[in-house]
C-alpha cells in the first residue's frame, strides 16, 4: 500500500506542475512559473523515494531528497521574493 501512495503522490505533483506551467504560458505570470519549478522538484522527490523504497531498499537516499526538496522549496521562495520587488 505504502509504494502505491508514493507513486500517486508524484503523478500528483506532476500534475500539478503540469496545470501550473500551462497556466505560465498562457498568462506569463513569473510566479505560476516559480511554482511549476517547485513542484517538478517535489515529483522528483517523490520518485527519488519510490526509488529509494522500492529499487534500492539497502541504500539511504534521504540526503539525496531532502536536498531535491530543499533545492525545489528554494527555487519557490527565491520566485516569492523576486516577484515582490
Amino acid at each position: 500500500m505504502g509504494p502505491s501512495i508514493y507513486i500517486l503522490c508524484m503523478l500528483t505533483s506532476l500534475a500539478c506542475a503540469g496545470l501550473l506551467m500551462r497556466s505560465y504560458i498562457a498568462t506569463h505570470h513569473r510566479l505560476l512559473f516559480w511554482s511549476g519549478l517547485c513542484f517538478v522538484g517535489l515529483a522528483i522527490s517523490n520518485l527519488m523515494l519510490v526509488i529509494d523504497l522500492m529499487v534500492f531498499p539497502d541504500i539511504d537516499m534521504s540526503s539525496w531528497r531532502l536536498a531535491i526538496s530543499t533545492g525545489a522549496t528554494a527555487l519557490l521562495v527565491f520566485g516569492l521574493i523576486w516577484e515582490e520587488k
